[in-house]
C-alpha cells in the first residue's frame, strides 16, 4: 500500500443544504495521487483519529471529505480551524463498521445477513448508520431488530410495506 499523502486544509460549513455538515475540500493535486477520480472511499487520518470517508464532488469539480458534528465533536475540531490530514485510499472500500447491536443481530438471523450482504456498500453503510445513530441503547437495540426482521422477511430496511 502506498504511503499516506500529507495535506492542511480548513474545516468550513458545507455539503448538500438539506444537511448541516462541515467539509474538507482535498486539494487537487492529492486526488492525483490518490488515483484520481476512480478513488471513492479514504482513510483519513485526523488529529489521530483515523476515519474511514467518501470522497464527495464539489459543483465545478474536485472533490471534498464530510464530516458531521459528531465526528467532529470525536477528533476535537471545530469550523475555520486549519487542519493536517494523511489520507490514503482505503484498501476496503467495501468494508462497513457494524454497530454490535446489528452485528448480533445479523448473526442471529441467517437470513437477514443474507439480505444484508446483498445490497450495496453505501446502503449497508446507511443501515449501520440508522442503528448506531441512537442515543439509547434500547433504541439501538429496537432498530436492530427492527431492521433485521425487515431484511429477513424481504421487505424494504427502511419502508413499511
Amino acid at each position: 500500500m502506498p504511503n499516506p499523502i500529507h495535506f492542511r486544509a480548513v474545516l468550513e460549513p458545507g455539503g448538500p443544504s438539506f444537511m448541516p455538515t462541515q467539509i474538507l475540500v482535498v486539494p487537487v493535486a492529492v486526488l492525483e495521487a490518490l488515483g484520481g477520480k476512480a478513488t471513492k472511499r479514504v482513510v483519513a487520518n485526523i488529529c489521530g483519529h483515523a476515519l474511514r470517508l467518501g470522497l464527495l464532488p464539489l459543483e465545478g469539480g474536485g472533490r471534498y471529505l464530510m464530516l458531521n458534528k459528531d465526528s467532529c465533536q470525536v477528533v476535537g475540531i471545530a469550523l475555520g480551524q486549519e487542519l493536517e490530514i494523511s489520507i490514503e485510499a482505503d484498501p476496503n472500500p467495501d468494508h462497513v463498521d457494524l454497530p454490535d447491536e446489528l452485528a448480533e443481530a445479523l448473526a442471529a438471523w441467517p437470513e437477514a445477513e443474507i439480505a444484508f450482504n446483498n445490497y450495496k456498500p453505501a446502503h449497508r453503510r446507511a443501515m449501520a448508520w440508522r442503528v448506531a445513530e441512537a442515543k439509547q441503547p434500547e433504541t439501538r437495540i429496537r432498530r436492530a431488530v427492527t431492521l433485521t426482521e425487515r431484511l429477513a422477511r424481504g421487505q424494504h430496511p427502511f419502508r413499511a410495506d
